[in-house]
């Protein structure tokens, strides 16, 4: 994968026989930019500007490296109980993920999500969309997290 776009993502498959809702079909992260495109057929639907983990370059090797992973993950779950505005969460680590962190004999970490700002936020909102702030999850404004949950 190529150093620029670092980070894809696609949205899960709706089950057989299914009316899908889903305009978009994919998401892009590209960390070098921090945006988060939707895609539908491979065409940009929309752009969102985000933040990512502390220590934003590189892959995410193991737990508490506030890194964001880079790969090909999905959409697997909502997360209801975050703390943070409309999170949802990331089949990081893949087996990849794992095998990798066993040889090196580390944790891979886990629950890397997709959210808005948090729900008790302890900055402004400004703050938050300036600076990479997450333990390793990708963050989108608010309002960008009802924008994009329109397109499921």
């Amino acid at each position: 994968m190529s150093s620029h776009v670092t980070w894809g993502l696609k949205l899960p498959m709706q089950k057989p026989g299914s009316r899908s809702l889903l305009k978009a079909d994919s998401l892009l992260i590209v960390k070098s930019e921090r945006k988060l495109y939707l895609l539908k057929a491979g065409e940009i639907l929309r752009d969102f500007d985000i933040a990512l983990g502390l220590m934003p370059e590189g892959h995410k090797e193991r737990e508490g490296d506030f890194r964001t992973p880079e790969g090909l993950y999905y959409l697997d779950a909502r997360n209801p109980n975050s703390d943070y505005f409309l999170s949802l969460h990331i089949s990081y680590p893949n087996q990849h993920d794992i095998a990798r962190a066993r040889v090196q004999g580390v944790d891979p970490g886990g629950q890397i999500m997709i959210h808005g700002q948090p729900n008790e936020p302890k900055y402004s909102e400004t703050r938050y969309e300036s600076w990479d702030w997450t333990d390793g999850c990708i963050a989108v404004s608010n309002w960008g997290c009802t924008r994009r949950t329109n397109y499921r």
